[in-house]
């Protein structure tokens, strides 16, 4: 507790698009009850708190921390571990930080890869001297440096114990407001609860849904679908089916398919997994080659499967092997054993 008897909390941005913050103001004039409610002492998005801010206090003495993002640089382990030390409770706050999201992947690549196309090869690329970002570099003032950047991009609780997730892409400002409440409240949930709910995005969905037999998949601009009729009915792919509620159908509602940013229900061991067997029961076919016709129409399925989840499947990445002493994407051989302390 701060010296006023507020609870303290903090709020930080690591490997995200910075949605989540936004997210923390949709609570519109709510954000003024969490600032009466709250001492909030590092939210460096928002505010002029620094690392150092955040050192000087003792252990658990933060008494919550939202932390969204995903870990995928030196500096993101740095503050998930420095966070942790001095938060009593740690919120996986957003699917960035609770199943990896779309940082993740790139977990399908090595940064020797990723660098080789964004500062080299993409068609926008203007690099001639072929300069890619380096851990040190030295200038007549001094030495330069950046964060290390890892070959897997890993999920919070691949690297620090978490007690509560907060899913979504952003959260829904309700739920955020929930988990306000409830940290205020003392009416906390078991260590480990996902907050919010745990029926699929299809049981919040109005469309209207038929026995479905798909026989091949339209991307968005090649159809323009019935307002009214479910949309994977309508061979729209929609991870509704797999997907935990708590947006409110919120792009099923506007024509688009969901895409899993809620993540999985209570009990699914690997989201993906859950998602493919459940899209697989709704495809009428008889044979292996109908089968093959109609996934083709289904560009690419990995990142439709895993959009949100692949750094905290089962998968986690493409293998790496070792070759010239460097750690390289490798065809996929098994399920890898990663050290979750190792940037590897």
């Amino acid at each position: 507790m701060a010296d006023n008897g507020k609870p303290k909390l903090a709020l930080y941005w690591a490997a995200s698009c910075g949605g989540c913050e936004i997210a923390v103001l949709a609570l519109h004039e709510k954000i003024l009850d969490v600032a009466e409610a709250f001492d909030i002492v590092f939210w460096p998005c928002a505010m002029d708190f620094k690392t150092k801010d955040v050192e000087a206090m003792a252990d658990g003495e933060i008494d919550v921390c939202l932390f969204n993002g995903a870990i995928r640089t030196d500096e993101n382990a740095h503050m998930a571990q420095l966070l942790r030390r001095k938060s009593k409770v740690m919120v996986a706050f957003g699917s960035c930080s609770s199943e990896g999201c779309m940082p993740g992947l790139a977990n399908f690549k090595d940064k020797e890869q990723m660098f080789q196309f964004i500062y080299k090869d993409s068609p926008s690329t203007d690099n001639p001297e072929g300069i890619v970002p380096q851990e040190e570099t030295e200038v007549p003032e001094g030495t330069l440096t950046l964060p290390g950047f890892w070959n897997t991009v890993r999920s919070l609780d691949q690297v620090v114990p978490v007690e509560y997730y907060l899913p979504g892409c952003p959260p829904e400002a309700k739920w955020i407001e929930a988990a306000v409440n409830a940290i205020l409240s003392g009416e906390l949930p078991p260590p480990g609860t996902v907050i919010g709910m745990d029926v699929t995005v299809c049981d919040e969905c109005p469309r209207t849904r038929q026995e479905k037999k798909i026989t091949r998949f339209y991307r968005p601009q090649e159809i323009i679908p019935d307002p009214d009729i479910c949309l994977l009915d309508q061979g729209i792919f929609c991870a509704g089916i797999a997907t935990r509620a708590g947006c409110g159908a919120l792009c099923p509602s506007v024509n688009m398919g969901c895409r899993g940013c809620y993540g999985p229900n209570e009990g699914v061991i690997d989201g993906g997994a859950k998602l493919i067997s459940a899209i697989a029961s709704v495809i009428d076919a008889e044979t292996p080659e109908e089968i093959d016709a109609i996934l083709d129409t289904l560009p690419d399925p990995a990142g439709y499967f895993y959009r949100f989840s692949l750094a905290h499947s089962l998968l986690r990445r493409t293998n790496l092997e070792e070759i010239d002493g460097k750690k390289v994407a490798a065809p996929y051989e098994g399920v890898p054993r990663l050290d979750p302390k190792l940037k590897d």
